[in-house]
């Protein structure tokens, strides 16, 4: 519990400091969010915002992870290791990205295929050293291995893993356009995998998961370099994480299900960024179908903006929604264990 909070606390801190000092030198150094034009004209005041923020998330949370372990009993692990490594590749991957967007002026920055190989290189690296070195079970899990447990093997667990982290790094990155979004709604969803993974730690004779401490310690230093950020991002934002921070959480929260068997839970936990990915998805299937729109624009959040919904009152309902998701989704973990008989047993104790 201890190293939890260390790498909480302390990553939450670096992430905070690190982004006050962070935003003089982009705005020094002409490193400004492009806006795209077809976007909300309120938007438009928020060209040349600082961008690339994620680097203090990424940072914050890598150091808070580190120090974390100085405490003796706390062990770095291959999954843990294997995860923050990954994590730290999809913020390159993001960089690039932010670079050439301020580079071209414009929001545009690498393209697709390019962008695409980049990630599914970090996505297939992160899955075949899962498998070969962190010692991750290769079934298709809702609370723990064993549920449903339909085992894929290697390769296609390799091909799971990889959908996964691909589909969650882009959710998050289409969720990230509205000032603290992104940031707040993940130090949510990483609070939840502190739990899971505190909560698997402690009954390791249900949930078999390998290093499953040291991958809350993860969460929990992710969520303090969102929470951190979040001082300085939150609205009106000084500084945008960019897709150096959305790609690197959305990694994360993968990374996260799978290592500790939560993947069909996932969804859940990030319904938020489920409801934003289906509302491109509809968006564009309808205007290629019908030639109309479902929504005034897509994500969805701006179609609240369009509608005359402050802000501030779309990033707090938001936050809200995605808040109950990960309550049920915590409710969900824990009833399939009483629903195992952990009540009557008494392994409940923490």
């Amino acid at each position: 519990m201890i190293a939890l909070l260390l790498a909480a606390a302390i990553s939450l801190v670096v992430s905070m400091i690190g982004t006050k000092y962070l935003i003089p030198w982009l705005q020094n150094h002409g490193v400004g969010q492009p806006i795209r034009l077809d976007g909300p004209q309120g938007h438009m005041t928020k060209a040349g915002t600082p961008t690339m923020g994620g680097v203090a998330i990424v940072g914050g949370a890598f150091v808070g992870y580190s120090v974390s372990h100085i405490r003796g009993g706390t062990i770095f692990t291959h999954s843990g290791l294997t995860l923050m490594s990954t994590i730290m590749a999809a913020a390159v991957v993001g960089l690039a990205d932010d670079f050439i967007k301020v580079k071209r002026e414009r929001n545009l920055g690498l393209n697709k295929r390019t962008k695409m190989i980049g990630l599914l290189t970090v996505a297939v690296g992160f899955a075949t050293v899962a498998v070969t070195w962190a010692n991750a079970a290769t079934t298709i899990s809702f609370a723990r291995f064993d549920s449903p447990g339909i085992d894929l093997g290697r390769p296609l667990w390799i091909l799971w893993a990889v959908l996964i982290i691909l589909s969650m790094s882009n959710a998050v990155n289409l969720t990230d356009g509205l000032d603290g979004l992104a940031s707040g709604s993940a130090a949510l969803g990483f609070t939840a995998f502190i739990i899971i993974g505190f909560w698997a730690f402690r009954h390791p004779e249900v949930y078999h998961v390998s290093h499953a401490l040291d991958l809350a310690i993860v969460s929990a230093a992710m969520a303090g370099g969102c929470i951190g950020f979040l001082w300085w991002n939150a609205p009106p934002a000084q500084i945008f994480m960019g897709d150096t921070g959305s790609l690197a959480i959305g990694t994360a929260l993968a990374g996260l299900a799978l290592l500790l068997d939560t993947q069909l839970l996932l969804p859940i936990i990030g319904g938020l960024y489920v409801l934003e990915t289906v509302s491109v998805v509809l968006q564009v299937a309808s205007f290629k179908l019908t030639g109309r729109r479902i929504f005034r624009m897509a994500p969805v959040h701006h179609h609240f903006e369009l509608a005359g919904w402050p802000e501030t009152t779309v990033l707090i309902r938001l936050w809200i929604i995605n808040g109950l998701c990960v309550m049920l989704a915590i409710g969900i973990y824990l009833a399939d264990w009483i629903s195992l008989g952990g009540l009557e047993t008494g392994s409940g104790a923490l």
